[in-house]
Order: C-alpha cells, then sequence, then structure tokens
C-alpha cells in the first residue's frame, strides 16, 4: 500500500500548500533547483498527519513532565529505545538520553536547550513515533541499520517549565559551554564525550522576526554548520556538517524557498555549538523562526521533523558526502529583526497635551501569539518595517492605564518600554472605538474592521 501510495502522490510542495509561503527570487532559482528533494518525501509528507505527528503537543508552552508523558511511552524498549537518566536540572527535574538504532554512526540530537524553544522537541516526538511504529520502512532500516541516534531532548526543564529561556538558575545553558557551571550543561557534556557521535544536532527556535537577507522575508528556519575557532576554518568535520546542511536544504526548498537563510558563523568559545564542531563533532544548528499564520509553530514542526529525516538519512547513506558546498554559502544570512507591531499614522490624544501624529512600534514577549506587548518606539517612524502594520490614519491613539498601575506609571502611560494599553478611535476622547491593545491582541479582532 505504501509503494503504492508514493506513486501515486504528486509533489511535496503540492501536497501541503500552507507551508509554501513564497517562492524564491529570481537569482536564487537556479540555486533551488540544483538540489531535487530526495525521492521518499512525498510519501513520509503524505503519512506524516495520520501516522507520525503526535497528537497532545499542539500548545508548544507545554511542561516537561507534559512532553515526557507524551513521548516517553513512544520510545519504549519493545520499540528498540534505550532510555537511561544522565543527571538533573538545578530543580532536580530528571534529564534523559534516550537512544536507538544499532549503526556504528553515532549522532547527539539535543533540544529546548533554551526553555521557550520548543519546535524541535515536538518534531523529536514525532520522529520517536516514526522510528517505533513504522519499522518496515525502508528509510527507517537504514537508520537503524547505519545510525545510533542518541536524543537528550527537553534538555532545559526548568526554563520549560516556565517557558523561560534561561534555566532557574538564571544562566543561558548555551553560553555555559566553557564553564559548566549549570547542571543542565555538565550533563550534556559529558554525554557527547561518553558517546563520541560523529554528527550532533543543536536545535533552537529564534526570534520571528528575522529576515532572510536583506529582503522583506521572514526567516522560516536557518541552519548553521558551526565554527571551530576564530578563523572560521573549515576543516573535515565542518565539511561535512555543511554537507548535512545542504542536504536539509534540500528537503526544505519545496517548502519554504527564499525564506531559508543561515546563521553568522562568527565563532563563540562560550556556546556549545561551536565548542562541540571544536571537540571534532560534526555540528548543524537548526533554527526555527516563524511561518505567518503558525502561531503555535505546527508546521515549523513538521518541518524540522522532515528536515531531521532527511539529514540522518543522508548521515545513514552517506549521499551527503560531496553535495556541493556552495548550496550552503549561498544562502542569505539572518538579517534584520523586524519589530512585530506597526500602528502607522495615528493621532496621539493625552489628557492636557497637545495632539500629535505619530507612529506606534510595539514589540511582544510572546510574538506569535501577540501577547505581553510593550511600547517600542513613539514617533515618525515612516522608514520602519514590521511583521505587521495597522494603518491608523484618520484614527487617534488613546492610552489607557493598565490594571493595578501605580501613580508613576499612570503619569508615564504611554512611553517606551511601558505596557501597551491604549484604543484607537474616531475621537479623541476613546468612545468610538475601533479597536483595542490592552498588552495582548485580541485573537477575535486582530486589527480594525473598518477605519472610516
Amino acid at each position: 500500500m505504501r509503494r503504492t501510495l508514493a506513486l501515486c502522490l504528486l509533489s511535496a510542495a503540492s501536497l501541503v500548500p500552507w507551508l509554501s509561503i513564497a517562492g524564491p527570487p529570481a537569482d536564487e532559482a537556479g540555486a533551488a533547483a540544483a538540489m531535487p528533494p530526495p525521492a521518499w518525501l512525498s510519501e513520509l509528507d503524505a503519512l506524516y498527519d495520520a501516522r507520525i505527528r503526535v497528537p497532545d503537543l499542539e500548545d508548544r508552552a507545554f511542561s516537561p513532565e507534559h512532553w515526557w508523558d507524551v513521548a516517553g511511552p513512544l520510545a519504549s524498549e519493545a520499540r528498540g529505545f534505550r532510555t537511561e537518566q544522565i543527571g538533573r536540572s538545578a530543580e532536580g527535574r530528571p534529564l534523559r538520553h534516550v537512544a536507538w538504532g544499532q549503526g556504528r554512526k553515532r549522532v547527539l540530537l539535543w533540544s529546548q536547550m533554551h526553555g521557550d524553544e520548543s519546535t524541535a522537541s515536538m518534531a523529536l516526538a514525532d520522529l520517536f513515533r516514526f522510528l517505533g511504529e513504522h519499522p518496515d520502512l525502508p528509510i527507517v532500516q537504514r537508520l537503524r541499520q547505519d545510525t545510533t541516534l542518541d536524543f537528550l531532548p527537553v534538555m532545559n526543564p526548568d526554563g520549560a517549565a516556565r517557558f523561560q529561556r534561561r534555566n532557574a538558575q538564571g544562566i543561558d545553558i548555551n553560553r555555559d559551554a566553557r564553564t559548566l557551571v549549570s547542571p543542565e550543561a555538565r550533563a550534556l557534556h559529558d554525554l557527547r564525550e561518553r558517546l563520541k557521535p560523529a554528527f550532533g544536532f543543536n536545535l533552537h527556535d529564534q526570534q520571528p522576526g528575522y529576515r532572510a537577507g536583506d529582503s522583506d522575508r521572514g526567516t522560516a528556519i536557518a541552519l548553521l554548520a558551526p565554527a571551530y575557532n576564530e578563523a572560521r576554518e573549515v576543516n573535515a568535520a565542518r565539511a561535512s556538517a555543511i554537507e548535512v546542511a545542504v542536504a536539509i536544504r534540500a528537503v526544505l526548498e519545496p517548502y519554504i524557498a527564499g525564506h531559508i537563510a543561515k546563521w553568522d558563523d562568527t565563532f563563540n568559545p562560550r556556546a556549545f555549538g561551536d565548542l562541540t564542531s571544536k571537540a571534532g563533532v560534526s555540528t548543524v544548528l537548526i533554527e526555527s523562526g516563524a511561518i505567518d499564520g503558525d502561531p503555535q509553530k505546527q508546521r515549523l514542526r513538521k518541518l524540522n521533523f522532515l528536515a531531521l529525516v532527511g539529514a540522518l538519512d543522508a548521515i545513514a547513506t552517506g549521499s551527503h558526502a560531496g553535495l556541493p558546498r556552495a548550496l550552503y554559502e549561498d544562502l542569505p544570512e539572518n538579517g534584520k529583526v523586524w519589530p512585530d507591531l506597526l500602528i502607522k499614522g495615528g493621532t496621539l490624544a493625552l489628557p492636557g497635551q497637545p495632539q500629535a501624529k505619530v507612529d506606534v512600534l510595539v514589540d511582544f514577549e510572546q510574538p506569535l501569539l501577540e501577547r505581553g506587548g510593550a511600547i517600542a518606539d513613539i514617533g515618525d517612524l515612516s522608514d520602519r518595517r514590521a511583521r505587521r502594520t495597522i494603518d491608523a490614519s484618520g484614527l487617534y491613539i488613546v492610552p489607557f492605564d493598565p490594571p493595578g498601575a501605580s501613580a508613576d506609571r499612570k503619569r508615564k502611560t504611554f512611553a517606551p518600554d511601558r505596557p501597551a494599553y491604549f484604543r484607537l478611535s474616531r475621537d479623541p476622547q476613546g468612545r468610538d472605538v475601533v479597536w483595542t491593545l490592552a498588552g495582548d491582541v485580541d485573537p477575535a479582532k486582530p486589527e480594525p474592521a473598518t477605519t472610516r
């Protein structure tokens, strides 16, 4: 049945139009066409939603306990997995290493080093299910025979419990690779030293505002083969990482051509990816950015899964060897970070002050959900671009006090770094309101229904 299905499928891009953001610009079309996607991509794409995607991980702000309740049973011994506890977090939560496969090529994958970067953890749960429930698929058989996959998922559980970047001690684990003062960093370092993997995957999320190079296109996924020294030289291990990144690009191009970028490869002596590369491991960083209309990163979750399968299959078969390095180097670097929301051309109406025509920039603590807004700038911002723009021409911007605001805060309600609480109104008194921002954008009314 699977073979019949594969023969009947069209290209991956046509199967999932919701992933196709926009085609590549003309100068990228040649590079994009130079690497065809893997032959198995259409079949795996079709299989994903019904038989691979793991339910109960639709909200990306899950607790570490919930992730293990969902994913742990998928990594059972009966399905070929081996699980061991290798340490505890600063608050005593277990850190677990999961292994699968019997091959000589060892691959270490770690996720959610930053507690609020959970896309890859969702994709790893999908990967557990794929490996465990589809043992007869040729690609799974290749992976089992030729690789041993080692996972350290949700490796910052205390940060995940708070959905914050740092661990419970306030330490950025990804900047603790040199001193290893946090228990989570020591666990990853010690696991790497014990396993001596040939390949490593450092799985993260990045700010949704990043642009692909100098374009106005958002970065959906950014890749990096980290440098191992300040000169950013390419040795054999880094060359293999670059080739694997090219294999990943071949998987992603049918979906997000023009929205793939790469990170700046300046060597950072405190960062895990860089020091893992320095240790001789072919390391690939995958950063999930944003896709419009994907606030819980479920589309990016699927792309992570497909990208990881593509990378692992390239490693298992050795097909990454000799892939053109130019297809990595010609990816645009992450460019500017656009702010989240621009209110353009409104008239500021503050009691007791003269009215002023201004633009207002708002950044959100949770940008994809537009929650926790704060004023970023006020004034003439006509040269600024944002991920989303609301035209407030002909409307008044009428600030109001956040609940429980102190007297001092009330005097400075509308200023940079203050919570974003204001109404767009047809009158300066704020009686004829067409839209309200009370810190969070109301998902039922993301923008004014009308400005007239």
